[in-house]
């Protein structure tokens, strides 16, 4: 699977004060008994869930991907200080409420998760829980900080410097070898078009990030936590303490890395289906 899976979701866009933001709409057959909003991690994507709609729309829930804004086909601000974690927080609830079905399941990957637990902290009665996709209880470190580090002397020269960057460090990766070509134009064409200012707004968000899992642990919110077995953003020990000071629901997904919705399409929407049916309310 990749971000180029096919689907039949709806590309729109909800308008906001600030701008508007690209969603990818896919709907079931039936009236949905739940809606999830996706939001996607840094220099990602609303297509990064794109293998998941099938399955998911296929269970009777309503699945909404989103840009955030500065990726890809969502416009953002030019200044990189205004993509803090809770600005984008913001304008998650504010898509959120757009939806027009009451609270709904709310899910992030990477920074997403950070994004989409400072939209739950600030009004957990706008969700009906959280689901951190491959995220942390804060700040990213390691291996992913060091490659952001060694991104950095390019973000003056423009996104294409940056993506050359990217390319080179990506070639010793076997899933970029394997990538199709219709991939790797896609993923240069979303980069590029991506804002430089978010990216280095947001990198600076994914960096200096505090510890939030008592905030969030206190939303009263159903929370699930689900990373695949390899991670190599935060450390699969590390997602694992955070459940566990969570009290959340707590999913390792074989066959994994950092992109479960691609690498495990399968598992990932059976547990993410699993989680929202037995969480869906009233």
């Amino acid at each position: 699977m990749s971000q180029l899976a096919p689907h039949r979701a709806e590309a729109r866009s909800a308008v906001l004060p600030h701008g508007s933001v690209a969603l990818l709409d896919a709907r079931p057959e039936i009236p949905p008994v739940a809606t999830a909003l996706l939001v996607p991690g840094y220099t990602g994507s609303k297509e990064d869930f794109a293998p998941l709609f099938g399955p998911l729309t296929r269970e009777g829930i309503r699945v909404v991907a989103m840009d955030q804004p500065g990726q890809y086909e969502s416009p953002g601000p030019d200044n990189p200080a205004e993509y803090s974690v809770a600005w984008l927080g913001s304008v998650v609830r504010a898509v959120a409420a757009g939806l027009g079905d009451g609270p709904v399941h709310l899910l992030g990957h990477s920074f997403g998760g950070l994004v989409a637990r400072a939209a739950a902290v600030a009004e957990p009665a706008a969700f009906r829980s959280l689901t951190l996709l491959c995220s942390g209880p804060a700040a990213i470190g390691g291996s992913r900080q060091d490659r952001m580090a060694a991104l950095e002397p390019y973000l003056d020269d423009g996104m294409e410097a940056v993506y050359e960057a990217v390319e080179i460090l990506a070639r010793a990766d076997p899933k970029w070898q394997r990538a199709t070509p219709e991939l790797r134009i896609f993923l240069r064409e979303r980069f590029v078009t991506s804002s430089a200012a978010g990216l280095r707004g947001m990198a600076d968000a994914l960096l200096g990030e505090p510890d939030r899992v008592a905030d969030l642990a206190g939303s009263g919110l159903p929370l699930l936590v689900a990373y695949g077995e390899d991670d190599d953003a935060w450390q699969p020990a590390t997602q694992a303490e955070m459940a566990h000071r969570l009290g959340a629901d707590h999913v390792v997904i074989p066959g994994a890395a950092h992109s479960p919705a691609i690498e495990n399409t399968a598992t990932t929407a059976k547990t993410l289906a699993a989680f929202w049916l037995g969480n869906h309310g009233e």
